[in-house]
């Protein structure tokens, strides 16, 4: 098996240099769930070279219908070996490591990235993650889905802080719109790490107006 015959149509995008890089950057998804499940099978089949999956959880059966790494079969298992586990299973030139435990624990690791993104479901673990993110200066992608409505937003030299930080739990979730969002959220990480330019610090919300239409507004977010 060769890596130009895999990532051909990738190549014929940007390069073999370009491909070439991918495979030297590190990154770290936090959470495999909804979000976790998209950004792991959409980046780990990009060509970058090693991914690490952060989840402590186990496979809900009520969860499933969203989590697009999970079948039935799977509920009970670890989430962050299932999803490193099929991440490998689609690219053999990817190195994925599964980190069964919570973020707390995983962030005294003081591991290095080039980016880190969140797949979390609350507000308080991703001011953990800001905080992390600053303390060993990598950039991250804070995403978050409710019903039919997401937010996306890469920071860099922004401050999470502005948010009200509480335990808000989503009233409820279509399951496509968290493909969508993940879809985004991996869109910016591969731009960024691929080196092609990235609007930073810039909050985008995207929802359904009361016809029906898909509407995205931006927000610039303030300095820390």
């Amino acid at each position: 098996m060769r890596p130009e015959a895999y990532f051909r149509r990738q190549i014929e995008l940007w390069g073999s240099q370009t491909q070439k890089e991918l495979q030297k950057k590190k990154i770290a998804i936090i959470g495999s769930g909804g979000l976790g499940s998209t950004l792991a099978l959409a980046l780990g089949t990009s060509g970058i070279g090693e991914i690490h999956i952060v989840d402590f959880d186990r496979v809900s059966f009520h969860n499933i219908h969203r989590q697009i790494a999970f079948t039935l079969k799977d509920e009970g298992l670890s989430k962050s070996k299932v999803t490193a586990a099929l991440t490998r299973s689609k690219n053999p030139f990817v190195k994925v490591v599964a980190f069964d435990m919570d973020f707390a624990t995983f962030s005294k690791l003081r591991n290095s990235y080039d980016l880190i993104l969140d797949a979390t479901d609350n507000l308080p673990v991703r001011r953990d993650i800001d905080l992390y993110a600053k303390v060993i200066k990598t950039p991250w992608i804070y995403a978050s889905v409710e019903e039919f409505n997401g937010q996306v937003c890469f920071f860099e030299e922004a401050d999470f802080q502005v948010f009200n930080i509480t335990d808000h739990q989503p009233g409820g979730i279509a399951a496509p719109i968290v493909m969508h969002i993940g879809s985004l959220q991996a869109n910016l990480a591969l731009r960024y790490l691929a080196g092609l330019p990235v609007v930073k610090d810039k909050l985008y919300y995207l929802y359904f107006n009361d016809e029906g239409e898909l509407i995205t507004q931006k927000f610039g977010m303030p300095k820390a």
